[in-house]
């Protein structure tokens, strides 16, 4: 893949408006694949990576709103906007709900449509409701960790810590960030934030052959299995 061109997914059953946006998007240099219902969309997320998804919401086979879900569920953060009829409040609740990123009601521009893709393609969802690497799992809703299979058990801090360092991985996070995350308000100690680390891989670590969390020199803390 040319990591200069978007690539997005639409999952679209109206043919002909799918033609239009699909024609439209690769004028504007970003590829689209397309999948008439739900479950081929599914699919097709699972087979490949794209950058943002467009999802409509009155799908056959399998609804966008369920796309989503199931989508989240997986751990899969990609940014998805939903392309619907619908423009209730209600409605819009049980997008975002589902893990809907942004919505866009039809009839809409084209031109708006690109620029909702772009702002999107720039960041990962935060609706994702699982996070993993290499083994190691956060249930963001039952709030369990495990790698392996196994259990680990971690105290609400280690939890942030964790969390934090997997949503940004492979992306180092700084020393900074972290302390912010646990002390938005009132900075302890310099040695607290080491003190928390050495804890977290206690748990995350040190059972296990080999280690997940790495110190990088001079810029912070970072997730990966190198």
């Amino acid at each position: 893949m040319n990591n200069n061109v978007l690539q997005v997914l639409l999952v679209e059953d109206d043919r002909d408006l799918a033609a239009s946006v699909a024609d439209y998007l690769l004028l504007e240099k970003i590829s689209v694949d397309h999948a008439y219902n739900g479950q081929a969309g599914l699919t097709l997320v699972l087979e490949n990576s794209y950058d943002v998804l467009l999802l409509d919401l009155m799908l056959p086979r399998m609804n966008g709103l369920t796309l989503c879900e199931k989508l989240r569920q997986q751990g899969i953060d990609t940014p998805v906007l939903m392309l619907t009829a619908r423009d209730t409040l209600d409605d819009k609740i049980a997008g975002f709900s589902a893990g809907t990123d942004d919505y866009l009601v039809k009839p809409f521009a084209l031109e708006e449509l690109i620029v909702r893709i772009q702002a999107l393609a720039k960041r990962r969802s935060g609706q994702v409701r699982k996070l993993q690497t290499a083994g190691l799992t956060l249930e963001l809703d039952t709030k369990t960790a495990t790698r392996d299979g196994q259990s680990i058990k971690l105290t609400p801090s280690e939890w942030t810590l964790l969390e934090t360092l997997l949503r940004a991985s492979p992306a180092i996070v700084s020393r900074q960030e972290l302390e912010h995350v646990l002390w938005p308000n009132d900075l302890p100690d310099t040695n607290s934030l080491k003190v928390h680390m050495y804890h977290l891989r206690q748990q995350v670590d040190k059972p296990f052959s080999k280690p997940l969390i790495h110190t990088v020199k001079g810029q912070g803390f970072v997730i990966n299995n190198a």
